[in-house]
């Protein structure tokens, strides 16, 4: 009988896979000896998930719609609601470690129920991954020499090798990107806000495109309806919470600051950026660009730089704009 002979390509493929198999914990249970971060590593990892621009999307989008009042409103009521739902869920699968279905298994839905809620948290994941995909190859596109097909190619496979190191490498690359991430997000609006601090008087009083009254109650719920989808999000924090260290006596303010600043305080930052985005999108519109361009993501960090120049004056307003705010 000939000896085996391992090539090293072959070796190399087994130690990957045994790499991986220490962590395959993507479904399911996670085992202890997985939940090693501290609560504080796991809390920003779960931080990172909620870093997709859809969010400046929605609040531009609805603010166009309803106006400022509205749209604020419907935010709050929206925020309160998921942060009491979230939050029992959140609690739950980082003192388990179990996944969202398996706990909604273990709270009588059974194999069906669990089944089917799932597929309604993968179907929310492909939409919003789809929708952040298509606003990363619109950036990429900005980049001279980048077509539209390879700016789309690039954006939707830049997530494969992130996702293949498991939570720990994860974890790393986001904690990593943090201070890049919120830099980001705030120099357009800092540089807006000092080159144009009266402005923020102007948007909170925006009626909307379509000039509905400050505060109509059909708008509000119009607007919440519209985001009470983010609740999925829950569910995605629920697969990073899993990966946190148990409860014990030495840990338990840490714990919970980390469980419910990451949990159900999710909705919190996510407020922030929808008012983020409906402030950045008047203000590209109240700088004269279409209101199509305005509620779009790439649009609203692209036109900070002509609207926070000192010695650039900013655009005419368009006349839908000044035909409603009269």
């Amino acid at each position: 009988m000939r000896p085996l002979r391992i090539v090293r390509m072959r070796r190399d493929y087994n130690r990957w896979a045994a790499d991986q198999s220490l962590e395959d914990y993507a479904l399911r249970f996670t085992a202890r000896s997985a939940r090693a971060a501290t609560p504080l590593r796991a809390a920003l990892t779960a931080l990172g998930s909620i870093s997709f621009l859809a969010l400046e999307a929605i609040g531009g989008t609805l603010t166009m719609a309803f106006g400022f009042s509205n749209t604020a409103l419907a935010i709050l009521f929206v925020s309160v609601v998921i942060f009491l739902v979230s939050l029992p869920i959140c609690a739950t699968a980082a003192r388990s470690g179990l996944d969202i279905d398996l706990l909604t298994r273990g709270t009588g839905f059974g194999y069906i129920g669990s089944t089917l809620t799932s597929l309604i948290y993968a179907s929310f994941t492909f939409i919003f991954f789809g929708i952040e995909a298509a606003i990363l190859a619109a950036l990429l596109e900005q980049i001279p020499g980048i077509s539209h097909t390879i700016a789309c190619c690039l954006a939707a496979l830049l997530v494969i090798p992130l996702v293949t190191g498991g939570f720990r490498f994860i974890a790393r690359f986001q904690i990593f990107s943090l201070p890049l991430w919120f830099a980001l997000n705030l120099i357009p609006l800092i540089a807006i806000l000092y080159a144009h601090p009266d402005w923020v008087g102007d948007w909170v009083q925006f009626k909307g495109l379509a000039s509905t009254q400050p505060v109509n109650i059909f708008a509000i719920g119009s607007a919440a309806s519209i985001m009470f989808v983010l609740i999925c999000q829950s569910a995605e924090q629920v697969d990073f919470l899993r990966f946190m260290p148990p409860l014990s006596r030495d840990n338990r303010l840490g714990w919970w600051c980390a469980l419910i600043a990451s949990g159900p305080g999710w909705i919190v930052f996510d407020a922030a950026k929808l008012f983020a985005g409906s402030f950045l999108a008047w203000a590209a519109l109240h700088a004269g660009f279409s209101p199509e361009r305005s509620v779009q993501p790439q649009q609203m960090y692209l036109s900070f730089i002509h609207i926070s120049a000192p010695t650039r004056p900013y655009l005419i307003p368009s006349p839908a704009f000044r035909l409603n705010n009269t």
